[in-house]
């Protein structure tokens, strides 16, 4: 019964029903030095017996034996009114005594796993419907209801501060510990559901849109601070797991997102690709027999612009490769792997991050979000891919063989650019990237200025515009450096004048019918 004048809770009677027995048997052991009568259940009643801890099975206090196959064993009154329990309130406490019932102080509970279960390869929905718990978070929405009166920990990890504050309080629990109990029960048990209506609503053709949408991640990593100083900042969900920091500084806010952005792009080459990336933007794409060659295309797209900027290679980084980027500040390296050796090398910088990449970004299924004040943003991924039997020649000259390679590689890499976007490109690299102007024109002087920077003509090259030229005068700025091929979505209502622009020239120009804005 808990203390009115201090908020402590005296905790008597413990219910354990753990799926995850990590740190059961002392926390268990623990309880018992305050005296605390314990009740469990199932599988944890059997490690606590074969640990020689006397506890009473559920069975025992309900005086009705667990059925249908243990899906049914703690929805019972003498388990529930136990834990709902007002014991301050005398109606409550008459009912209790009328029925012979008795309070339930703490109950420790980690739900089946359902999560790890479905995590694995070619699981049947019966075998995971199996692991969807009902008891356990009745259970855990009783007692964090009631967290006035009831105490709840879901979490192993936290056992050894409980019984630490048990210790310190004569075998009580603070308010304040039990409300910070109850908000990470809550949280427990929405994140346990949306997996499971996850789940089972993409085995059925997932509405990707759906009326109500609901987000629930796991903490998985606390940040120094988030885009800037003043700043909060943490990462939610699996990034950790699909990029390993093997080597370095903690990741960063911005870090995090220019990794991502990295490998996005990176995704998108079949053949031995590098990645430059700085501030979300890619300063420079190379691809090549060798990593080493596309890392040297990427490179010189804009060498001034790499220093400090992160590299994303879709091969197991080699020596040669290792070398050449060693010879240059680099915040963040993405492989997914590292060659015999080439570890030992890269890591003779202590800062640089070194990163495994551990999943093919293809191969996701996510929404895209973005926070919106009131709300968010939800959309379905870009993944379109462009091939050459999707285009259509606009233009009275056709791309040539090699103009059309180039006119697929500068369309990839305009995809990963902040709009407006103009990349200029051959077959195999970026020439000059120009970003996030607020006029088209104003970009397709950015990528000439930083092709004619690092020193890489434009003759004959190709142009990708991410969406339609509005007017012909962006168009005009490649023929000024010598393009002779354009791809860009089409839409225009000047379309007419734009190709008559580019005939007039003798640019080839192809549509795609598709626009890749990325703001």
């Amino acid at each position: 019964m808990s203390d009115a004048s201090n908020g402590l809770l005296k905790v008597r009677r413990a219910l354990l029903s753990v799926s995850n027995k990590k740190g059961l048997i002392e926390f268990a052991r623990g309880l018992r030095e305050f005296g605390v009568e314990l009740i469990s259940t199932g599988g944890t009643h059997r490690a606590l017996r074969n640990a020689e801890i006397p506890a009473a099975a559920v069975s025992d206090v309900t005086g009705f034996p667990e059925i249908l196959d243990g899906r049914v064993k703690t929805l019972h009154p003498r388990i529930h009114a136990g834990l709902l329990a007002v014991m301050d309130n005398p109606d409550h406490v008459k009912q209790m005594k009328e029925h012979g019932i008795e309070s339930i102080d703490l109950v420790a509970v980690n739900l089946y796993p359902f999560e790890q279960t479905i995590a694995g390869e070619n699981v049947r929905l019966d075998d995971a419907i199996e692991q969807i718990d009902i008891g356990g978070p009745a259970m855990v929405r009783a007692s964090a209801k009631n967290f006035r009166h009831t105490a709840v920990v879901v979490n192993p990890d936290l056992y050894g501060i409980l019984l630490e504050e048990m210790r310190a309080h004569d075998g009580c629990i603070t308010a304040e510990t039990r409300f910070r109990l109850a908000c990470a029960a809550f949280e427990h048990t929405s994140h346990y559901d949306a997996v499971i209506a996850d789940y089972l609503s993409g085995m059925t053709g997932r509405q990707n849109l759906p009326e109500s949408f609901t987000l629930s991640e796991p903490k998985s990593l606390t940040l120094r601070y988030g885009e800037n100083p003043h700043q909060a900042g943490a990462l939610y969900g699996k990034f950790s797991e699909y990029f390993v920091k093997l080597h370095g500084k903690e990741l960063s806010y911005n870090n995090i997102l220019d990794i991502n952005a990295a490998a996005q792009l990176c995704a998108e080459f079949d053949e031995p690709a590098a990645i430059i990336v700085k501030h979300n933007n890619p300063c420079g794409v190379g691809t090549g027999e060798t990593l080493a060659d596309a890392y040297a295309k990427a490179l010189a797209t804009d060498s001034k612009s790499a220093y400090g900027g992160i590299v994303c290679v879709n091969r197991p980084l080699d020596r040669a490769t290792a070398e050449a980027i060693n010879g240059i500040f680099t915040e963040v390296v993405i492989a997914p792997d590292y060659a015999h050796g080439v570890l030992e090398l890269m890591t003779k910088k202590k800062d640089r991050r070194l990163m495994r990449q551990t999943v093919n970004l293809r191969s996701l299924n996510e929404l895209d979000l973005r926070r919106v004040a009131g709300g968010v943003l939800v959309q379905e991924a870009d993944r379109h891919r462009l091939h050459a039997s999707d285009v259509k020649v606009v233009t009275k000259r056709t791309p040539t063989g090699d103009e059309m390679s180039a006119l697929l590689f500068a369309w990839r890499v305009a995809k990963h650019v902040k709009s407006n976007t103009i990349v200029y490109a051959a077959g195999d690299r970026t020439l000059g990237i120009g970003a996030g102007q607020m006029s088209r024109v104003d970009s397709a002087k950015i990528a000439a200025m930083k092709a004619a920077e690092a020193g890489l003509p434009l003759e004959g090259c190709a142009v990708a515009s991410d969406a339609f030229f509005p007017f012909a005068d962006g168009l005009l700025e490649a023929v000024k450096v010598g393009a002779s091929a354009v791809i860009q979505p089409g839409g225009s209502v000047r379309d007419d004048e734009v190709i008559a622009a580019a005939d007039e020239h003798g640019l080839a120009m192809v549509f795609t019918g598709v626009r890749h804005f990325r703001h």
